[in-house]
């Protein structure tokens, strides 16, 4: 089956490359989504954790089914769903943050590991599991 989805927004922060996801997350980002998709957001307040699925739009194709952790060689090879790697079958990305503010359509939030211009697909709340 094949899937088309259409992005709701962008990540505008101050990383414009790809980075170690410990050096994004320490970032402040801005979640910008699209003005017609606003009223979507209501609900969402300061202190809420969110689910934000966006699009490695910079990896190229392909993928390994297994990999080395961080692409250290000195680290055993794992099934890439056992990683955070962006090199999987669907170049997909879920990172849980912290909403830090919300005006309008722009949510600031913290901990977020994508970069400059990365496509947002969805975001969801976080809940914590039972």
């Amino acid at each position: 089956m094949e899937f088309t989805f259409h992005e709701i927004g962008h990540v505008e922060n101050t990383c414009n490359e790809l980075a170690e996801p410990s050096v994004i997350r320490a970032l402040q980002s801005r979640i910008i989504i699209h003005p017609a998709l606003t009223e979507g957001l209501s609900g969402f307040q300061p202190g809420d954790r969110l689910l934000v699925l966006f699009v490695f739009h910079l990896i190229e194709d392909g993928y390994e089914l297994m990999q080395h952790p961080r692409k250290d060689p000195a680290r055993a090879p794992q099934g890439v769903f056992t990683l955070c790697s962006p090199r999987r079958p669907n170049p997909i990305g879920a990172t849980v943050v912290d909403l830090l503010e919300i005006k309008g359509n722009v949510l600031l939030v913290a901990g977020l590991d994508a970069v400059n211009g990365t496509p947002i697909l969805d975001i969801k709340p976080a809940f914590k599991s039972l």
